[in-house]
Formats: C-alpha cells, sequence, structure tokens
C-alpha cells in the first residue's frame, strides 16, 4: 500500500488553484514506479517524500508526467502543508535538486493557514526567440524585455498591454512546443497582476498556478521599475482554464544585489488515498 494525500495549491478554495500529488513514502518506490505513478495522477507534479540527506525536515523528489524536475513552486508549498499538518511545525525545510528551500508557515489552532517560501536566486537571461515566440502567442510586442530566468523550468516572460488582452490570449501551441519554453505573459499594475503560463513542451498546455515563475516575476518587476523591490505583489492565474489561483511574491534587495525572492500562499489537503499493485 503506497498512501497519498491530493492537495489544492495557491488557493483557499477547494478544488480551485493547482493539483498535486503527494506520496508520504517513497522509499519501497523505484524512479520508474515513481514516474509512473506521476503519470497515473496525471497532475502538473507529483511528490514523492523521502528520509532528509543534507540538514532538511525531508527530502522530495518532484515528477510531472514527463519526467522528474529539480524544483518546482507549488509542490514546494503543497509537501510543507502536508508536513506542517502532521507534525504542527511553522517551519519546514525540503530538500530538492535545486537546494534547500526552507518554507515558513503561519499557523491557525495548530494548523497551517498561509505558506512563503524562499526561492533559489536565479540571474536572467536574453531569449533569442522573442520574434518566434511573440508570432506563436499572436501579440505585436511586449512592453519590458522579453527575458529567460531558469527557476526549476525556463521561464521567459512577456508584458501586454491588458488583463483583458492576457485573458484573450490563444497561443500556437505546436509552435511553442518548438520553443521548449515555458511562456509566462502578463498585465497589471501597483500590487495586483494577471498572468497565464504556457508549457506544451512539458505537456502543459495551461497551468492554473505557476509557483516557479511567480518569484521571477517580481524579481522581473523589480528590475525593470515597475513596482519596487521590498513590494509584495499578488498574482491571479488559472481562470482561463477554471482553476482560479491567487500567489504572493516579493524580490527584495536592489537591481545590483537581489538579496532574496519569496512567494507565499494557501494550499488545501481536499483528498487521500492508497495505491496498491505498482509492480505489476
Amino acid at each position: 500500500m503506497h498512501p497519498y494525500y491530493v492537495c489544492d495549491v495557491f488557493t483557499p478554495e477547494p478544488l480551485q488553484g493547482n493539483q498535486l500529488g503527494v506520496f508520504v513514502d517513497g522509499r519501497p518506490l523505484t524512479p520508474e514506479q515513481m514516474q509512473s505513478l506521476a503519470r497515473e495522477l496525471n497532475f502538473a507534479e507529483t511528490v514523492f517524500l523521502h528520509p532528509p540527506r543534507e540538514g532538511g525536515d525531508v527530502w522530495i523528489r518532484i515528477f510531472s508526467p514527463q519526467s522528474e524536475l529539480p524544483f518546482a513552486g507549488h509542490p514546494v508549498l503543497g509537501t510543507a502543508f502536508v508536513i506542517s499538518t502532521a507534525l504542527g511545525k511553522e517551519k519546514v525545510a525540503l530538500e530538492t535538486g535545486a537546494g534547500l528551500v526552507p518554507v515558513q508557515l503561519e499557523l491557525s489552532d495548530g494548523r497551517p493557514v498561509f505558506g512563503r517560501m524562499q526561492q533559489p536566486i536565479r540571474e536572467c537571461e536574453v531569449f533569442e526567440e522573442e520574434r518566434e515566440l511573440l508570432d506563436a502567442l499572436g501579440v505585436r510586442a511586449s512592453g519590458l524585455p522579453v527575458e529567460l530566468y531558469r527557476s526549476g523550468a525556463p521561464h521567459v516572460f512577456v508584458e501586454l498591454e491588458s488583463e483583458d488582452a492576457v485573458a484573450a490570449l490563444k497561443p500556437d501551441f505546436a509552435a511553442l512546443e518548438r520553443l521548449g519554453i515555458a511562456a509566462n505573459c502578463f498585465a497589471g499594475s501597483g500590487k495586483s497582476w494577471k498572468t497565464r503560463m504556457f508549457y506544451p513542451a512539458r505537456g502543459i498546455l495551461e497551468d492554473p498556478a505557476t509557483g516557479s515563475a511567480a518569484g521571477p516575476l517580481a524579481l522581473h518587476l523589480a528590475r525593470h521599475g515597475r513596482i519596487g523591490f521590498g513590494q509584495e505583489i499578488e498574482i491571479r492565474q488559472g481562470a482561463e482554464i477554471g482553476r482560479r489561483s491567487v500567489l504572493y511574491a516579493v524580490a527584495t534587495g536592489s537591481r545590483e544585489r537581489v538579496e532574496a525572492v519569496e512567494v507565499g500562499g494557501v494550499a488545501l489537503i481536499v483528498a487521500e488515498g492508497l495505491f496498491r499493485n505498482v509492480d505489476s
């Protein structure tokens, strides 16, 4: 028997946000079995917990239906909520393929109600295929430079003129797949921003909530003067696919020296179950 939980991440509402599978004991499973179980659940990501190796509370392995990933945002936050719920901890440190990720949790009556994770800081890169990306998205230009941040996935950011323009996007998914990147389209101002993320190269036509992109978006906006360093933003995502999500992100420091990138939100445990006969 292999017990697991289903979480809805980056939402205060059950059956919204981004779905996550969390297997509480990955030790009996081979990597091939973990991959098969992730494909069986068919969520964007599924996590398998292992004993810590480098001083964290737990080592997690993250699988999409296609492959293992070093880091992804909503699996880290959702897993932290599962561990905090079981142990009543206010701080959880998760060992990932991208290093140790600390998550600070707010508790109410001993249960987590909000979590904030620190994300690895990544330098941005020039994205050489800007014209091909804009054509695939069906847009003429980006309001900010089109740049790439490697945060679990190669996230590229395109600013549109309005939230309505973001909502109206109808991308050419075959063209996006050829580019091999996660295309993040956003619009907004001040603390309020709307995003959509398309990553067909990983089998994700559209993601309901992208934690690994939220931190880089806050950093991107701060670097280019749309917001100040230290200003937290609220990111709304997923409405177009019926999975409303809300993420919070902040980058501190300065353009010359980024000190920290944090992403926060709510996760809910909505189901639990058992898998059996995975050896067959």
